[in-house]
């Protein structure tokens, strides 16, 4: 049984790092690269880098990733959060300095490109959920609230990542992006089916919800 167990906790932390660092592998080794400037491939791999921490975030919530307590899984959900943030700020920062017309185009949404205005929209969710999280103490939000601003922010978050990097034809991988994504699609399905059948168990045993 403890044998099993620790196979189970291995298989868990090699399948995530396959599904984050196959992409990021594999988008080293595009040809695209070549016609790229430093900046500009900074920028592609922070976004990626992003996508994969979008992944993270549903497992840490719902206790999937094992070896973690709960008050480690909360405090590294946090930490993460704060790297997403970071990741999507240089992200956009690199392609601001490559291409200013380009960006002010995508945040206006004005740009033609129908993958800008799914990739925009989720990093104000970003900065807004990012924001909440470092002043939810002066604002006195309770767990509750918290919960009713951050959930659909996180839905937000997750639909126009996704959307966002299947939509780009750039560095990364076809099959290896699409695998990721979905990825992300299912790991944040789970959690909120998991925290929904919780929130039903509870009620039934009388307590508030």
């Amino acid at each position: 049984m403890k044998g099993w167990r620790l196979a189970r906790v291995i298989l868990i932390w090699v399948a995530l790092a396959v599904a984050i660092g196959v992409p990021i592998a594999l988008a080293a080794t595009s040809e695209q690269l070549a016609w790229r400037g430093p900046v500009y491939i900074l920028a592609g791999f922070a976004g990626i880098i992003a996508l994969g921490l979008v992944l993270i975030q549903p497992l840490l919530v719902g206790g999937y990733l094992p070896g973690l307590s709960a008050y480690r899984g909360r405090r590294a959900h946090h930490w993460i959060g704060g790297a997403l943030a970071l990741a999507v700020v240089v992200h956009v920062a690199g392609l601001w300095i490559t291409s200013p017309p380009d960006m002010i185009d995508a945040l206006t949404y004005a740009s033609p490109t129908p993958f800008s205005p799914f990739g925009v929209t989720a990093m104000w969710a970003i900065f807004i959920v990012a924001i909440l999280a470092a002043l939810r103490r002066r604002l006195g939000l309770r767990l509750r609230t918290w919960r009713i601003v951050h959930i659909p922010l996180a839905i937000v978050i997750v639909a126009g990542t996704v959307a966002h990097c299947l939509l780009i034809e750039g560095t990364m991988e076809t099959v290896s992006k699409a695998v990721l994504c979905a990825a992300v699609l299912a790991a944040t399905i789970k959690v909120m089916v998991d925290l929904q059948v919780w929130r039903k168990r509870r009620t039934l045993r009388g307590e508030s919800p």
